[in-house]
């Protein structure tokens, strides 16, 4: 019997599940908001004429040199000199005297942040613009999303939270009908699927390949319909467009404070005058997008990094800019007509010329800025943080429905909130990207921290109500006390190391049932568990060392030296199961030694299932065997690192390997050709513990009725006293398999 004084141990089981819905659009507006937002307030375009959309914009990165709060508040000059709440409140005062003005804000992390801290009158104000179509939201996001790490529920997540608070505060007006992806390090097929699963109509980019990107001009296919998804086929289709300059005004016409561009005087009384030779200079500039666009309209971003932080200098200079060039139409018998527009306008625009668009199936990776410069850096910079939001994106996709499962009020919507937001911001393409300086990366870390404690408030929460039998009553019933362990992957939990006796509570996220082995750390001093299902009966148990790599982990406060392993039968769809688990009164203390390998080859894994052979020499897998035992091809798996290439950046032969680029100056080292080894094997788990160096290990693992191998790597520190970055790649090499050199991945973990 458990009574109710035990401890209970929350274990998040790693189960991710699918959540893609039918599109946003579907929503309930107020029917009676009388607006003249929308494509009903676009500018009209002069026919006949090339129309030029001038896009006021900023791009404000939700944290990158500076936290997401020292960006907000314009703290920490030196670093960079940006500020978001002056940009906002700038930009607000000079809509609010000209309809004609117009501007796009994209990041709803930051405007969010920003509204709730304006007065009644000022939120009036901004609801008018928003109204009127001058203030547009585009993307409409927490955040403006990386698309090479990120995993389809935290984008899909992150887009919907940002809607909701866009919708609840402008209704149908606040409802984004654009993507503006224009900084990410190259775009995924998925990433189009879901803006066209969420309703938009088109999606403008910024960073495509540099070749790509030159065929395109050649060929006038900078625009297009992408075909993201052929499983969903027409309905996942999306205009897409290659924005010119990436996203920054074009060259000579920054108006902004930060720039040093000359500004556009139109006092034909001062020696200083050159409006008619800057416009002449800006129609010069426009041939080049004439050449490589189709069509009688084109699309000019106006804005850079936290620009318009003095939003009345842009203005005034793009009002003197707009005059200038449209005056040519009469002196100069010019057909260019500038007009502030927006994204939407201009694909509204595009769509009434009937252009037939050629179209694109894959995705735009890898992303390269000139020839040495592929930007695939990124792809494994700060693993740990990696790590840490897919973790948080588990305990986020819980704590969803424990709190509508437990039937939990507003009163702790807060809590999910925090957490709502927390991996909103840890989606940014300069966050899970892992390219941001190492004080923001411990603030997105931080940011996260609270969202689990946050989340934490809900599920022992719910947990309690959904535990408590019917009818029981507050004198009678104590209350359960719950904890997460959320420092697993380094086997180190505090509940199941300290006390002999607890419960662990596992839930299950996924619409199906599903079976899971269960790692637990617990005191390492000879005594063996016993572990009950919520029947009562007995589950084989497993005794296996920490790796020894693990104890070592900087950081690690622990002093477990075993796990407890058991395998979780049939955890239900959307619920949980709870295990007992007590000293055995067994007086024979678990194996923990290694086995003592004899001959030159052993094999790991049971007939049935997946095994895998190992060079007792080397320590080194030589062959894998199918289940069935037909498909037996020879395996290799090694360690190696390539030097990183060392360089003053100021010119790309000179390009240096870091954050963003992987740029090897070398052929693949290897790290150690014969690691040490060390073979457990039990009645659940057989274990190869391999140390390359002092600075790689792993782990092999094969399960028990698992038609899967697990080969779990460490890596650190990287060891730079020879002054050499280091890249560490892991090569698996597979012969004899017919695989007509095809390799199968996925887009965003979802297709």
């Amino acid at each position: 019997m458990i009574v109710n004084s035990l401890i209970y141990v929350w274990v998040l089981m790693f189960i991710t599940s699918p959540l893609f819905g039918k599109s946003v659009r579907e929503r309930i507006y107020d029917r009676n908001l009388n607006t003249h937002c929308g494509y009903s307030s676009c500018p009209k375009v002069k026919e006949g004429f090339i129309n030029v959309h001038l896009i006021p914009h900023t791009h404000d990165d939700v944290g990158w040199l500076k936290t997401v709060d020292q960006y907000f508040y314009g703290s920490k000059s030196r670093t960079q000199l940006a500020g978001v709440q002056y940009i906002l409140d700038s930009v607000v005062q000079e809509l609010k005297h000209d309809p004609n003005k117009r501007f796009i804000y994209v990041e709803t992390a930051f405007f969010w942040k920003w509204w709730q801290r304006q007065p009644d009158h000022e939120r009036h104000i901004v609801k008018r613009l928003v109204t009127n179509g001058q203030l547009e939201f585009i993307g409409g996001a927490w955040s403006m999303h990386d698309e090479a790490t990120t995993h389809y529920q935290s984008i899909v997540d992150q887009f919907t939270w940002g809607f909701r608070r866009l919708n609840d505060t402008f209704g149908q007006c606040g409802v984004p009908r654009v993507g503006w992806q224009i900084d990410p390090f190259g775009h995924s097929r998925e990433t189009g699927s879901i803006m066209a699963r969420l309703g938009f109509d088109g999606l403008l980019l910024g960073r495509v390949d540099y070749m790509d990107k030159a065929t395109r001009m050649i060929h006038k296919q900078m625009e297009m319909v992408w075909e993201t998804s052929p499983n969903l086929g027409r309905e996942a289709d999306l205009f897409t467009g290659v924005l010119f300059n990436t996203y920054s005004a074009p060259s000579g016409f920054c108006f902004d404070i930060l720039c040093s561009d000359e500004p556009i005087i139109d006092d034909k009384h001062s020696p200083e005058y050159n409006a008619d030779k800057r416009a002449e200079m800006f129609v010069k500039t426009l041939e080049a997008f004439m050449k490589i666009y189709q069509g009688n309209n084109l699309a000019v971003t106006m804005g850079e990094d936290f620009q318009y932080q003095a939003a009345h200098v842009n203005f005034k200079n793009m009002d003197s800019l707009i005059q200038a060039v449209n005056d040519r139409q009469k002196t100069h018998d010019s057909n260019v007509n500038l007009l502030y527009s927006t994204p939407s306008c201009y694909l509204k625009a595009l769509n009434s010329e009937g252009i037939q668009w050629p179209t694109k199936q894959d995705d735009f990776f890898p992303y390269a800025s000139d020839p040495h410069s592929f930007w695939t850096g990124y792809f494994t910079s700060r693993p740990t943080l990696k790590f840490y939001e897919r973790l948080g994106n588990n305990f986020h996709q819980v704590c969803k429905q424990l709190y509508t499962f437990g039937n939990l009020g507003p009163e702790d919507r807060g809590n999910l909130n925090v957490m709502r937001e927390a991996m909103g911001v840890m989606q940014h393409h300069d966050a899970v990207s892992g390219t941001e300086k190492q004080l923001v990366a411990f603030d997105y870390a931080r940011q996260l921290s609270l969202g689990f404690d946050e989340c934490g408030i809900i599920t022992e929460t719910a947990l309690n109500k959904l535990m408590t039998k019917p009818g029981a009553t507050a004198d009678s019933t104590a209350p359960l006390v719950t904890t997460s362990c959320l420092l697993l992957n380094i086997s180190q939990c505090e509940i199941s190391e300290k006390h002999g006796t607890f419960v662990v509570t596992l839930y299950n996220p996924l619409s199906r049932r599903v079976s899971r082995y269960v790692r637990l750390p617990v005191a390492g001093d000879g005594h063996a568990y016993s572990v009950q299902d919520p029947q009562g009966n007995s589950v084989t148990v497993q005794i296996v060392p920490v790796p020894e790599s693990v104890t070592k982990v900087p950081g690690r406060f622990s002093e477990a030296t075993v796990e407890l392993v058991f395998r979780a039968v049939d955890l239900p769809p959307l619920g949980f199961r709870s295990y007992y688990v007590s000293p055995s009164n067994s007086v024979e203390a678990p194996p923990t030694e290694p086995e003592r390998v004899v001959g030159e080859h052993f094999t790991i894994g049971r007939p049935g299932s997946m095994r895998l052979t190992m060079n007792v020499r080397t320590g080194l897998p030589t062959r894998l065997h199918g289940p069935d035992l037909s498909d037996t091809p020879n395996f290799q798996q090694s360690f190696c690192y390539y030097q990183s290439a060392v360089g003053d950046n100021e010119e790309p032969k000179n390009r240096s390997s870091g954050a963003y680029i992987f740029r090897p100056n070398s052929s693949c080292i290897m790290v150690n050709a014969q690691p040490t080894i060390k073979y457990y094997k039990g009645p659940l788990v057989e274990e190869v513990h391999q140390q390359f160096s002092s600075w790689v290990s792993q782990v092999i693992r094969a399960y028990r009725g698992e038609d899967h191998m697990e080969f779990n790597w460490m890596v650190g520190p990287v060891p730079i006293s020879d002054q050499f970055g280091k890249e560490l790649v892991t090569r698996y090499t597979v012969y004899e398999m017919a695989t007509n050199a095809t390799f199968y991945t996925d887009s965003n973990g979802r297709e």
